[in-house]
């Protein structure tokens, strides 16, 4: 029998969800309402913060941006970040009229430097936003010192990392905001959706109403039962809202996060035990006293010792019907950023040779134990071919 396509990070979605979308859409209350209250609600209570300091959002993405225009930054601001992250890490500090400026990751870890950032720093430093790649943490302790040093503001990427801690405190809550993803590949799912939590409780309630259009209500305190109430448009903002039908899976999702945070740590240890003597590099195993949230599971394929070049690698992968992945080509490979600021590959020399090497494996809360044997034999197979 012919094997189904492995798709690359499929999400685990169960009759709960389900059920929440169905009651959803027969509610007739699709937009902003009850149902994302109660997401940030629960996801406060999940980071152990108060309602106050969470606002959902519809990406990351839009996290990281209204973020940034909350916190104030003057424009032309430099904000430092990783070379190492999809490029909506950096996208959002253009869009929120600010510099970004590159510093280079950490060859074993692939999470920014802190002596990287303490190089990068000049008079124009304004923040520091910081990606926990793969669901590792930041080195925090090294990175709050230098931002208090320097009296900077501090964001955190934490797209893979909604179970991550470092020294038992969890990842987006040692900065001044943290934004998260629930998108489709994510720890936790919504289809497309983001949350950003903050120390500030004004600046989130700042961030609520950009993410918003500006207005003072959104549509739940504007049409609901109570009867209609007047709005009044206090900033330019944006349509960065969550609906009610993306809550609806993700209060679900999120009620069993710790349940499928264990099931991709069975993976990964599978991953770790069966790939151990085949001649790439594996991930690094996690540091004492943190939480990986294991959301990449990444080797690094390097051709003279393994005997086949990452690409070849991938297409083979494809033909075996593993979805596999690229977590990331540099930011400074792609030709805008090269173009607009001038960067080179070769200046981030710790970045351009994982992202010239690197691939992610599946690695979902979906995955069966057949589908894990699946990628390893496939594996073993081109390696040793």
């Amino acid at each position: 029998m012919t094997q189904p396509f492995l798709i690359f990070g499929s999400p685990a979605i169960g009759e709960e969800e389900i059920a929440e979308v169905e009651a959803c859409l027969r509610s007739g209350w699709l937009g902003t309402g009850p149902r994302v209250a109660q997401f940030e609600q629960d996801f406060a209570a999940y980071q152990r913060i108060s309602p106050t300091q969470v606002a959902a959002v519809n990406s990351c993405t839009a996290a990281l941006h209204v973020s940034m225009v909350a916190a104030g930054l003057e424009p032309g601001s430099e904000v430092i970040t990783t070379p190492l992250t999809f490029c909506a890490t950096v996208n959002a500090i253009i869009h929120a009229r600010l510099t970004p400026v590159l510093a280079d990751v950490d060859a074993l870890t692939q999470n920014i430097s802190p002596a990287a950032i303490e190089a990068a720093i000049t008079p124009r430093t304004r923040a520091i936003l910081v990606v926990h790649f793969a669901g590792r943490p930041c080195e925090m302790d090294a990175i709050m010192a230098i931002a208090k040093k320097h009296g900077l503001l501090v964001i955190e990427d934490c797209a893979h990392a909604i179970e991550t801690t470092y020294h038992g405190q969890k990842t987006g809550t040692f900065g001044d905001f943290g934004c998260f993803s629930f998108y489709a590949t994510k720890n936790v799912v919504t289809g497309e959706g983001g949350m950003i939590i903050g120390c500030d409780e004004a600046l989130i309630a700042r961030a609520k109403v950009l993410a918003l259009h500006g207005m003072s209500k959104d549509a739940w305190h504007r049409f609901g039962d109570s009867g209609y109430k007047h709005y009044q448009v206090v900033e330019a903002g944006f349509k960065y809202n969550m609906m009610d039908l993306q809550a609806a899976l993700g209060i679900h999702q999120l009620a069993r996060v710790e349940t499928n945070w264990q099931s991709r740590k069975s993976v990964w240890q599978h991953y770790m035990h069966e790939l151990s003597d085949l001649p790439i590099n594996l991930p690094t195993v996690p540091a004492e006293n943190t939480k990986h949230a294991y959301h990449l599971f990444t080797i690094h394929l390097d051709e003279e010792a393994c005997g086949i070049a990452r690409d070849t690698f991938l297409e083979c992968m494809n033909e075996e019907k593993i979805g596999v992945g690229v977590h990331y080509l540099s930011v400074p490979e792609h030709p805008y950023y090269q173009q607009h600021f001038g960067w080179k590959p070769e200046d981030y020399p710790n970045a351009m040779r994982i992202g010239r090497r690197t691939v992610s494996l599946p690695l979902s809360a979906k995955m069966k134990n057949d589908d894990v044997e699946r990628v390893v034999d496939a594996i073993q197979k081109i390696i040793k071919k």
